[in-house]
């Protein structure tokens, strides 16, 4: 069972790969290789820093978002994206302009901005993942818990049916996007302790 870790330059490789390999996973491969995606068993895209930014990156990558579209939406393999790699999935990103994601779950990155200025933004630090819907398919990955978050842009789906999980940071944000084979969750599970190696082994085990 391969596990592709897609190096774009643009995530905390190390920390989800040791946090990978920590929860199950026997064959981890840290790849910038379209070929290598386009054929695992499961896809992780992690994302740090700007939504432009690592949507120039992962798109700089010849083959890659072609890769990523014959492994999971041709061949339907699971796929998890973190935090950035989550925000990736959507139509488009506001940070720094407009621009264009991956169009995989309907929706835009919008800013943080609480109604309450005493709401700090970046969102940063240890909150409650609260569930969205019925956990069936893709959403029985998720538990109710605690997870670590570090961002100042949300995802703003366009069909609340694809929300999955939700926190709370002066309102609701969303947590967790589903569907089909597709999770992204904006905590970050390679620091979220036991609470995200328990996710990241129900991802791993998960066979759709």
């Amino acid at each position: 069972m391969t596990t592709a870790l897609i190096d774009y330059e643009a995530g905390n490789l190390h920390s989800v790969h040791n946090a990978l390999r920590k929860a199950g996973a026997q064959d981890v491969i840290v790849t910038a290789d379209p070929d290598i995606v386009a054929k695992a068993d499961r896809v992780v895209l992690p994302g740090v820093g700007a939504f432009r930014a690592c949507r120039d990156a992962l798109v700089a990558i010849p083959g890659m978002v072609d890769a990523m579209g014959e492994a999971v939406q041709a061949r339907g393999v699971p796929f998890l994206g973190v935090c950035v790699g989550m925000q990736l999935l959507a139509d488009a990103g506001e940070e720094f302009g407009r621009h264009p994601g991956l169009g995989w779950i309907p929706g835009t990155v919008r800013r943080i901005e609480p109604a309450d200025a005493s709401i700090k933004v970046p969102h940063m630090g240890w909150n409650d993942v609260k569930l969205r819907g019925s956990r069936d398919g893709v959403r029985a990955l998720l538990e109710t818990g605690e997870a670590y978050f570090l961002h100042s842009y949300h995802f703003d789906a366009a069909d609340e049916a694809h929300v999955a999980a939700t926190t709370d940071h002066g309102a609701p944000l969303v947590a967790a996007v589903a569907r089909d084979t597709i999770i992204g969750c904006q905590f970050h599970p390679e620091k979220s302790q036991s609470y995200g190696l328990a996710f990241l082994s129900r991802f791993l085990a998960w066979r759709p």
